[in-house]
């Protein structure tokens, strides 16, 4: 289905937003501070809104601030944590109170944004380091049986990530999860990127590689625990993964679900005709995106309904 006008120029401007913070980045000359660029890319997405009847507050989570998004019917104690993409360079849990506001009312749950520090400053595994901070401090306030996580791009790879690092360490693991347009391998071998190149509206090639040396630092791309692919996943609970088919990640997204379901895992995969990177986060203008957040709904409720009746 085509793209309304307003979704296209809501991409277009999402898209113009993230040019200058990649300039900054890359060390060309520019007035705008590194804060000033960040909180501009934030204000756009922020555009992105959640729907009325969820409240939004903020909360420390053990250290970490976080955004804490409550609807008006909140189901037995159901918890979400949200974790935001932005190639672990930029975005922010004010950016994401839209799709998160819509998960929330969606699946009747309270869902908690953390603001996870970013690289350069502090290169990966800064993110998932205080992701998973924030994830057992869930555990430690309402328990495991009643958590699932979701995710976009980057943080879409930490719902895998998360979890093996979740297990590794003794913590209970979430009860399901959903990655959105997963960054699953910064390697970034797959045929989609030739195949979708200039097709996608947000994502290039070019544009990611030049994210993976400030986003790692003096870190090694195929590091497992920033690219999923390679991770040990034996064990974890169940994961949907969703993946537009405009998007250049598409390929690596399909063998993180592979990978996934070689590891003896539930895991579900989507593939959605000709959308774009993260299309979810339109879903006030993109009636797609809407679909794609109550069928991750319904794909975390059934397992939560599980949960509950153990």
């Amino acid at each position: 289905m085509p793209l309304s006008q307003e979704a296209q120029q809501r991409v277009h401007d999402w898209g113009a937003a993230a040019l200058p913070l990649l300039s900054h980045l890359m060390g060309e000359p520019g007035q705008a501070t590194h804060a000033e660029l960040l909180d501009a890319y934030n204000t756009e997405l922020a555009r992105n809104l959640p729907p009325k009847e969820v409240a939004i507050a903020r909360v420390d989570m053990d250290g970490i601030p976080a955004a804490v998004l409550t609807p008006e019917k909140w189901r037995d104690g159901r918890t979400m944590l949200y974790i935001h993409g932005g190639g672990y360079i930029s975005g922010g849990a004010d950016g994401y109170h839209g799709i998160a506001g819509h998960y929330a009312r969606e699946l009747g749950a309270r869902v908690y944004v953390p603001d996870y520090r970013l690289a350069p400053e502090a290169p990966f595994p800064a993110a998932l380091d205080d992701t998973i901070q924030t994830y057992a401090w869930l555990v430690g306030e309402v328990g495991a049986d009643k958590i699932v996580i979701a995710g976009d791009s980057a943080g879409g790879a930490m719902v895998v990530t998360l979890q093996v690092r979740a297990r590794n360490s003794g913590i209970a693991l979430p009860v399901a999860g959903v990655a959105i347009s997963p960054w699953a391998d910064l390697e970034m071998p797959g045929a989609s990127y030739v195949t979708r190149e200039g097709i996608d509206p947000l994502c290039t090639r070019d544009v990611l590689k030049a994210f993976v040396r400030p986003a790692l630092g003096t870190g090694l791309a195929n590091n497992p625990e920033v690219s999923p692919v390679n991770a040990d996943v034996r064990g974890l609970s169940p994961v949907l993964v969703q993946v537009g088919g405009a998007e250049v990640m598409m390929s690596d997204a399909m063998r993180l679900a592979t990978h996934l379901a070689d590891h003896g895992n539930r895991a579900s995969l989507e593939v959605w005709p000709e959308m774009f990177h993260v299309w979810p986060m339109f879903s006030d203008v993109v009636p797609e995106g809407r679909e794609a957040i109550e069928t991750g709904a319904a794909f975390l409720s059934r397992f939560l309904e599980k949960a509950a009746k153990k």
